[in-house]
């Protein structure tokens, strides 16, 4: 999995839409790149973190995310890949605002 963490505030005003607007086609041509290499892959971009939700383990709920950090998790790639080197390629090629980052991670492990 390949998490994508941005400072949400890059996309603010009409320079952050502009580069939104860039960012978003970057990213549709990543999936397209993608899709001709034949790798199953699915993503998503997340709804702003004053959307988000905690629960913890009591069941108390909090507004906003779990972490407080400068940047936000803001999308993912899955992708189906025989290695880390593979899902590190992808990862260098996934569009970021300015001081942007991604995080590879596999998924499962248990079973």
């Amino acid at each position: 999995m390949l998490l994508i963490y941005e400072t949400e505030a890059n996309y603010a005003g009409e320079a952050g839409e502009k580069l939104l607007a860039d960012i978003i086609a970057q990213h549709m041509k990543l999936g397209a790149e993608l899709a001709a290499s034949g790798i199953d892959w699915s993503g998503s971009e997340l709804a702003p973190t004053f959307t988000a939700a905690t629960v913890g383990g009591n069941g108390v709920v909090h507004d906003g995310p779990f972490a407080e950090t400068h940047e936000q998790l803001g999308g993912y790639y899955m992708v189906d890949v025989p290695d880390r080197e593979a899902a590190i390629a992808w990862a260098r090629k996934i569009p970021l605002s300015p001081g942007g980052k991604v995080e590879v991670r596999p998924t499962g492990g248990h079973g």
